[in-house]
């Protein structure tokens, strides 16, 4: 009766999934707002497009997150949960570049990337040394990181060349492919040399930002990091393709 008693007990309430939700947005907006203060004076319209844009990670972790309920987000999905913060305060900063009120190569910038890239690197430990590792932290790990790519290599973009942007977009255009693509939509197989590839996509954006690293370097290192994704992107989708190439002509001779 315990026992039972126990699992069925909700969450915590720091633990809950809206309560998680609500300070992550809470933070996102205090973090914007910060960086805007420190920036004043800045346009109307900048505030207008900063602060909405820094709330856009809340709807990611929203949509994935949820996925939790009714019970509570794990010490992994917090950690996860700071990565969306950072992103959202990469995002604010971001207008600011775009509208030339701060500088493409900043230590803010470079500051707020590397503390975001930071948390990709202890999520996944905690999760497994807690035992609550899953296909539902995954995927909330996954877009985080894509969300954050994207908004790195709007940044990086701005300083080595708007091809960077590739790197950011390459998971969506996936996504997006395997609407028409039904190949795209099949399961893959854990890959190692994926899951470092797609890890190295955030460390190699941020010299784009930092302002000591030489033009050169940043462009040579965000153009290698590019070409690997390619090469994962590329592998991946001939062996899904091949694999319902087989399944189809399987289909056939058993007919």
């Amino acid at each position: 009766m315990a026992s039972s008693a126990i699992d069925t007990a909700p969450p915590p309430v720091l633990r809950r999934v809206g309560t998680a939700l609500a300070l992550l947005a809470a933070g996102q907006l205090l973090a914007a707002s910060l960086i805007l203060l420190a920036a004043a004076p800045v346009a109307a319209a900048v505030v207008a497009v900063a602060l909405p844009l820094a709330l856009t990670p809340s709807l990611i972790a929203l949509w994935t997150v949820r996925a939790r309920a009714p019970g509570g987000v794990t010490g992994a999905d917090r950690v996860t949960l700071l990565r969306h913060l950072g992103t959202g305060a990469l995002a604010a900063a971001s207008v600011l570049v775009l509208s030339g009120e701060v500088e493409p190569r900043s230590w803010l910038l470079a500051a707020l990337g590397a503390a975001a890239v930071a948390t990709d690197a202890v999520d996944g430990p905690i999760a497994r040394r807690t035992g609550t590792a899953g296909p539902i932290g995954a995927r909330i790990d996954m877009e985080a990181d894509a969300a954050l790519i994207l908004v790195l290599s709007v940044l990086a973009a701005l300083v080595v060349g708007p091809w960077a942007l590739a790197i950011g977009l390459m998971r969506y255009a996936y996504v997006a492919a395997s609407w028409v693509r039904p190949a795209l939509r099949r399961p893959l197989a854990f890959s190692q040399l994926r899951r470092v590839i797609g890890g190295l996509q955030g460390v190699a954006l941020l010299p784009a930002v930092i302002p000591v690293v030489p033009h050169g370097i940043a462009t040579v290192v965000a153009a290698g990091a590019l070409v690997l994704l390619v090469v994962s992107f590329g592998r991946d989708v001939l062996a899904l393709e091949r694999a319902e190439a087989r399944d189809r002509a399987d289909g056939r001779r058993t007919r």
